[in-house]
């Protein structure tokens, strides 16, 4: 709106004063009413200014939240999903169980859980605890048995077809992911934050855990961890954060190439360490990947 002013003890004549004389509304300002109507103006900026910091702050806040934050912990899923699946329906794996040969025996779900590797026994005695009479539960024996060895003997397909059925029920998918998560991604992230990491270095570490182990051996999360912590510092300590996760994706790198089935590195060459190149050590998207020769981009916009 456009105001009329005119300086205090000046005459007012001419037009407006012709105005006056007929009757017609004008607007007059005084000097305290300005200067009231420039405050009133200024607060309102203020206010403003204040709302729209107030709202990229909240935006900023959940653009860089923490992996287990819904939105980070669903992109983590499937990053682990392009690597374990060659897939990004993380969701579709739930019924997933093989012997690749790696030394593993059977593996199966969501994160690869293995019958050599006592994680699998652990999921389906904690579901049978919850569910008895469950149809994996007659496999126990023989999963307890094979427990730390390549061999898969009292299981066989019968083993393979229990597992895709029971994989159907909504209980069974709970089970798997309660255990990835009290086994490996809750454990995980805890010490990314207490290392000062944000979601790509959380993820690093999630994702070290569900391949290597929590242990604390040279080849495990713990045995990885720490060959990082001698040759970097870790933002907690006052380090930088890209320089540190370099460190720790070379121990990582290092500890795959022991073992043959983990000699195809590029889950972390061309996932993680390009979004580290990227400077993206909030994950946030669009991020695009590959992870073995031949596979497509994958892309997560």
């Amino acid at each position: 709106m456009l105001t009329l002013r005119a300086k205090a003890g000046v005459l007012v004549g001419g037009v407006v004063a012709a105005a006056l004389a007929a009757g017609v509304a004008t607007s007059v300002v005084s000097p305290a009413q300005a200067t009231e109507s420039a405050q009133v103006t200024e607060s309102n900026r203020a206010t403003e200014s204040n709302q729209a910091t107030e709202s990229n702050q909240v935006a900023e806040s959940a653009q860089a939240a923490d992996l287990d934050s819904p939105e980070k912990k669903d992109i983590a899923m499937q990053l682990v999903s392009s690597a374990e699946n060659s897939s990004l329906d993380w969701r579709a794996q739930y019924g997933y169980i093989e012997d690749i040969g790696d030394g593993r025996g059977f593996t199966g779900g969501i994160i690869g859980f293995t019958s050599g590797t006592h994680d699998m026994l652990e999921l389906v005695e904690r579901y049978t605890d919850e569910h008895p009479g469950n149809g994996l539960e007659k496999f126990l024996p023989a999963l307890r048995a094979v427990d730390g060895t390549d061999s898969t003997a009292g299981l066989g397909q019968a083993y393979v077809r229990a597992w895709e059925a029971e994989a159907e029920k909504a209980a069974f998918q709970q089970a798997q992911d309660a255990e990835r998560d009290r086994a490996y991604f809750d454990p995980a992230v805890e010490q990314a934050k207490a290392d000062g990491l944000r979601a790509l270095g959380q993820f690093a570490y999630y994702d070290a855990m569900v391949m290597h182990g929590p242990g604390e051996d040279p080849v495990s999360f713990g045995g990885i961890r720490a060959t990082a912590l001698r040759n970097a510092t870790p933002p907690s300590q006052g380090g930088d954060e890209t320089v540190y996760l370099d460190a720790f994706l070379d121990a990582r790198k290092a500890a795959m190439l022991t073992e043959e089935a983990h000699s195809e590195t590029g889950r972390v060459d061309t996932q993680q360490r390009k979004f580290l190149r990227e400077g993206n050590l909030d994950l946030d998207p669009p991020l695009r990947w590959t992870v073995y020769e031949g596979d497509p981009v994958y892309e997560i916009l």
